[in-house]
């Protein structure tokens, strides 16, 4: 998990040289077309970083965009008009036989089809009418750390080639490089956590998708029960298992989602309660118990990936600090198939 972790600057470097021209050309297929939907299917991690992508295109692009429940097609066969929509799989090894059911019977309902993998010679690839590929090489760890920013990557690119307004994600290889400089740092702020065995991971907007992927590998690595809420969810109930030294952890960048993060974390202090943030905001960093500060010129579009690369290397160092392994959790295995 750790080596794949420190790989992530140059896999989506790789992934950007190798795929870019694809999903210019795809972008513009695309605006050609009437698209009033797009879906997104995925499970797991990908169902995470899919989570990510429907911010980032409903926003860039003005398209509604749904993530897709993939027993409504497995269980109970709906068939649904989908003749002016997109929709786009998503997994690491295009494998998932639910997620590739749904998008067969999406190409069959008259969609176009996308699959983002990592995997060419997958079923997925095989099915989809345009495959966007993760350079990664092969994925060892069971939990997913380079494919998931590869996703987001290819979110990236193809919110850029269908909008009006271009992203500069070309940026975010460096963004990630400086993210794994902070690792020194993270080795001994586990320290603090290692007996933790419940908390809150938060976060809204763009880095909506990194709370619930945080809260997956700390369940997943360090069989803590992580719940995750957006900030403004958290205070609709959710508050009150607050307590003093109660550990949550915040995805906090400079931008529009400030207020929300700095409002919560007034509220965390009154409750006497352990917040740690991951943030590039001076004043967020003031006011949290703990925090790990990146640079702040990274914009809030272009935090997820920067920002979710501590916190893979705090829920890897954290596993260690536990006695646990995280490249052998308990119970599961790389490719998980369910329908």
């Amino acid at each position: 998990m750790l080596q794949e972790i420190a790989e992530q600057p140059a896999v989506l470097e790789n992934t950007i040289d190798a795929e870019l021209e694809k999903v210019k050309k795809l972008g513009h297929f695309l605006r050609g077309r009437e698209i009033d939907l797009i879906v997104l299917v995925a499970r797991g991690s990908s169902d995470n970083a899919a989570l990510f992508g429907r911010y980032l295109l409903e926003v860039t692009t003005g398209i509604p965009v749904s993530l897709s429940a993939p027993s409504v097609y497995t269980l109970y066969n709906a068939k649904l008009r989908l003749n002016r929509a997109v929709v786009i799989g998503v997994s690491q090894s295009g494998e998932g036989v639910d997620i590739n059911q749904v998008l067969q019977s999406a190409k069959n309902s008259g969609a176009f089809t996308i699959g983002i993998t990592n995997n060419s010679d997958s079923s997925m690839a095989k099915i989809a009418d345009e495959t966007l590929l993760i350079h990664a090489g092969r994925e060892k760890s069971v939990a997913a750390t380079k494919t998931y920013t590869g996703q987001m990557l290819h979110f990236y690119m193809l919110a850029s080639a269908l909008a009006d307004e271009k992203i500069a994600f070309e940026k975010i290889p460096q963004f990630a490089a400086q993210s794994l400089d902070l690792q020194d740092e993270i080795k001994t702020l586990v320290e603090r956590y290692t007996f933790m065995e419940n908390c809150v991971v938060v976060g809204r907007g763009m880095n909506y998708g990194n709370a619930y992927e945080l809260a997956l590998k700390l369940m997943e690595t360090c069989y803590v029960v992580a719940e995750r809420f957006s900030s403004a969810d958290f205070f609709h109930g959710p508050l009150a298992i607050v307590e003093r030294r109660f550990p949550l952890i915040l995805f906090a960048p400079a931008g529009a989602t400030k207020t929300s993060s700095i409002d919560l974390l007034k509220r965390l202090q009154e409750l006497h309660a352990d917040s740690f943030s991951i943030t590039n905001d001076a004043q967020i960093a003031e006011l949290s118990s703990r925090r790990l500060l990146l640079p702040k010129d990274i914009e809030e579009f272009l935090s997820p990936i920067p920002f979710i690369i501590p916190a893979q290397l705090f829920a890897a160092y954290l596993a260690e600090a536990k006695g646990i392994n995280p490249d052998e959790p308990r119970s599961l295995s790389k490719v998980t198939r369910t329908i």
